[in-house]
């Protein structure tokens, strides 16, 4: 008798062909979206703003700089402060007064250079020559010491490099400072410059050449043409520095510039330092020179106008 099919072999034919079909199971349906509620205006306007960016945090604050190091912004040398209108008026009617007076007598220039101080400290009259003489030809360079009778108005210090009986004849006479080696080994090491004038005998000058790197480029070098280097008296010399030997020497332009005194001196006396001045200047006139030697004469003090002098 034949065996009827059991419920489980009817059931596997059918699931086979429903994996059968094109060998995949069937997709999932997908539900509907329910469409979103429109915004209100405000949320809208929000949503259109752009976004705010999120805040920073504070930059570190820089470091002092140090109190050697300089700014940023350098004040222009060679210029100077503003000027009142006071001042201004009164620098104006000076120079309009010296300009329509043109080149004065001495005692008269001397006179209105009082007349036209303005500062409190006492300056420092001053004389300027302007020579007729060719500075590049050096038998043209003119240059010396004169002594002023009534000296320069400040303390002078005064080294001298001397030996033996000259160190107590030169400290007699006032000098400051007086010795040989130990002296010149002092520059030598410890760039020692504490002088105004610097003498030297003659005995002394290969020693003191030594200190010519140090000396020359401060003016300060002892030579024979500006009376430094002493051939006779030590004490003389040192005397004559210390009440106001003053040293001149031509520059580029061929111009003399020297310190005749102060402001604060009598008018007489600045007027006997000057006139010593310029005689010397006018004894020291080369023999080449042909033409005019002095061209122009002004006195003026360090804070004060310039005043030509008809001399």
């Amino acid at each position: 008798m034949a065996k009827k099919p059991s419920a489980d072999a009817e059931v596997k034919p059918a699931e086979d062909a429903a994996e059968s079909k094109e060998g995949k199971p069937e997709a999932k349906e997908k539900k509907p979206k329910a469409p979103k509620a429109p915004k209100s205006a405000p949320e809208q306007a929000s949503a259109d703003a752009p976004k705010a960016e999120a805040p920073t945090a504070p930059a570190a604050p820089k470091a002092p700089k140090p109190a050697g190091e300089p700014g940023k912004k350098k004040k222009r040398a060679g210029v100077s402060p503003a000027r009142g209108k006071k001042l201004r008026n009164q620098l104006k009617n000076t120079y309009q007064k010296i300009h329509k007076e043109g080149a004065m007598p001495l005692a008269k220039a001397v006179s209105v250079l009082k007349a036209s101080k303005r500062v409190k400290f006492d300056e420092t009259v001053e004389i300027h020559m302007s020579l007729g003489v060719d500075a590049t030809q050096s038998d043209q360079l003119i240059r010396g010491t004169v002594p002023l009778p009534f000296g320069v108005g400040k303390t002078v210090r005064v080294v001298v490099f001397c030996q033996g009986d000259n160190v107590g004849k030169a400290k007699d006479a006032g000098a400051d400072f007086a010795g040989s080696d130990d002296l010149i080994e002092k520059i030598q090491k410890q760039n020692w410059l504490d002088f105004d004038v610097a003498l030297a005998t003659q005995d002394l000058m290969g020693k003191v050449s030594r200190l010519g790197k140090t000396l020359g480029p401060r003016g300060l070098m002892p030579t024979p043409k500006a009376g430094t280097v002493i051939t006779g008296d030590v004490g003389q010399a040192v005397k004559d520095f210390k009440a106001g030997k003053v040293e001149y020497r031509t520059d580029k332009g061929g111009n003399v510039h020297a310190g005749v005194g102060k402001l604060s001196f009598e008018e007489d006396k600045i007027a006997a330092n000057v006139t010593s001045f310029v005689d010397a200047i006018r004894a020291a006139k080369p023999a080449g020179i042909k033409g005019n030697y002095v061209n122009s004469i002004t006195l003026s003090s360090t804070m004060g106008p310039g005043i030509k002098l008809a001399m």
